[in-house]
């Protein structure tokens, strides 16, 4: 890439970053109203593509929590329809309906921002017992698998080696409606949660997952059909967002093949039209051509450390209950107490492990670190802590932040886990500040905002939204992990960002914060009723 071009790109993705902060004078470009009428379909088809319906089987799943964090712990289940059913329902299927005042809407095991669901996704697979070989469009709705393409070819079918390929997009408007040119910080967190939610499901089925960097996003978009102008002529485009190799050994696949299908692979589906009209938001039309991906060499794996295995929780849940309940938070009772050893037990699983999930689907080292606004924690003083999921970057921050800092490590932490003591003092007042005046980042537990080494756009523009990715991985972990311990999580997509950074004593733009989390012992709404997932659908 010429040295202009890609200094351009980065301009354009440091001035999108700037421009899209929110500050206590004034909040990031957005609609300025919610036009309901107008609000687009959480739920895309390909009308007159055919439809394979999926049972519901995850229930089935026997593996508990802790059996997903312990190394071979879960044989791998064979491929077949019935375990990419439930591949799906664990990762993209809805886990409930909730109705108030006449207004009915789903929840799904991937979070989203809004509840706005920009993610699509897609089945790339050889032939299968009860389902057919090439391109699949899930449905989360139905809990179904549109055929957009069938593939038949046996050069193409045979370079899956006994493993799966899921393919994401993302559409920007479905976030952009609500918030904005905000909305791709938030599509890109979105795609991480993602795969987060699809490595943890690969994982009670004994799978495996990568992450794909190498394909260009043209490729990625050839492969999924993304590219056929005549089959979104009308519709809200879908933007290539990434690869996953899932299955018992992902090594094996062979993406140079599958990424050129045959020929004369035909096609099926008109993609639906989500709303009546998209407004045109111009900075994220420019931040995703600055982002976008060509092809690229295979990454040199990360020199992760031994570190060892993970202590299991007190309780013994199965993981596909734990996911289907997983909720997000929308109020905390400002009292409940997280233990010591629970909090860092919590911690210890946002470490990189090799062949543990959610991490172990990043082939790079960490660039996620969390900062952390302790309340309460018994055995921990209230105050402002960091976790470097790398502790080679300790110096170089501890030298960029703010010189007063303490930097005092935990005792009797366990030795690879490096959590340090930056200030003590209740820091509730300043979480709730810094998380626009939300009262839910003062009243859990503990909260958090998550540093990224922003300087890595440097090495190529597309690592944007790599570091979103890792932190929306980083915010499933969490997700997950305080519904483990019996508390609830929320993330905070709205903070004041450069606050942050002078709460820490940050300059310039090499660490940004990306994201918040939060989490307590939560409220739940006793005007909001409740419905199962699927009721809608019969003999399943």
């Amino acid at each position: 890439m010429p040295v202009k071009d890609q200094e351009t790109r980065l301009k354009l993705i440091r001035d999108y970053h700037q421009l899209t902060k929110h500050r206590p004078g004034g909040y990031a470009p957005g609609p300025g109203g919610l036009d309901w009428a107008n609000q687009p379909d959480p739920f895309r088809r390909f009308q007159g593509a055919p439809i394979t319906a999926l049972p519901l089987l995850a229930n089935g799943l026997e593996p508990s929590f802790d059996d997903l964090h312990q190394p071979d712990a879960i044989p791998p289940a064979p491929l077949d329809r019935d375990t990419v059913a439930m591949l799906f329902q664990l990762s993209f299927g809805l886990s409930t309906w909730k109705s108030w005042q006449g207004n009915r809407w789903a929840l799904r095991c991937n979070p989203s921002s809004g509840n706005l669901h920009p993610i699509e996704a897609y089945l790339a697979c050889p032939g299968l017992p009860g389902l057919e070989g090439g391109i699949h469009h899930y449905l989360s709705l139905e809990h179904g698998l549109e055929q957009r393409s069938a593939i038949t070819d046996e050069r193409w079918q045979s370079a899956f080696h006994g493993n799966l390929l899921v393919g994401l997009s993302y559409i920007p408007w479905r976030e952009a409606w609500k918030y904005g040119t905000r909305a791709f910080r938030y599509c890109q967190l979105d795609m991480g949660h993602a795969v987060a939610a699809l490595r943890y499901a690969a994982a009670t089925l004994g799978w495996g997952v990568r992450v794909l960097t190498t394909p260009a996003d043209t490729d990625i978009a050839k492969l999924l059909g993304l590219d056929r102008k005549q089959d979104f002529e009308g519709a809200e485009a879908e933007i290539p967002g990434l690869l996953l190799a899932i299955g018992p050994d992902t090594e094996q696949l062979d993406i140079g093949i599958l990424l050129d299908p045959p020929q004369q692979a035909s096609w099926q589906g008109q993609a639906s039209r989500l709303s009546e009209s998209e407004m045109p938001w111009l900075p994220i039309t420019e931040v995703i051509k600055a982002c976008r991906k060509s092809q690229t060499l295979p990454p040199t794996p990360p020199a992760l450390k031994a570190l060892p295995a993970p202590h299991p929780s007190p309780s013994n849940i199965k993981a596909s209950d734990l996911i289907r309940h997983r909720r997000s938070a929308q109020a905390f009772d400002g009292e409940t107490t997280l233990t010591r050893d629970a909090c860092l037990r919590l911690l210890d699983s946002l470490l990189p492990r090799s062949g543990l999930p959610p991490w172990d689907s990043l082939p790079w080292a960490p660039k996620i670190h969390p900062i952390l606004f302790v309340h309460r924690v018994k055995g921990l003083e209230p105050g402002l802590y960091i976790l470097p999921r790398d502790p080679e970057v300790v110096p170089k921050l501890a030298t960029q932040m703010r010189q007063d800092l303490l930097w005092q490590q935990i005792e009797n932490c366990p030795e690879h886990l490096h959590l340090y003591l930056l200030e003590k003092g209740d820091c509730q007042h300043r979480a709730q500040q810094i998380s626009c005046f939300q009262d839910i980042a003062a009243d859990g537990a503990l909260s958090l905002g998550m540093l990224a080494e922003f300087s890595a756009i440097n090495e190529a523009p597309h690592w944007y939204r790599y570091l979103y990715w890792e932190a929306g991985i980083l915010g499933q972990a969490l997700y997950l992990g305080a519904e483990a311990i019996g508390l609830r999580g929320t993330g905070i997509g709205c903070f004041f960002d450069d606050d942050m950074h002078q709460l820490l004593g940050l300059q310039g733009e090499d660490w940004q914060i990306l994201y918040h989390f939060t989490l307590g012992g939560a409220v739940d709404d006793p005007r909001l009723e409740t419905f199962p997932a699927y009721a809608h659908l019969d003999n399943r």
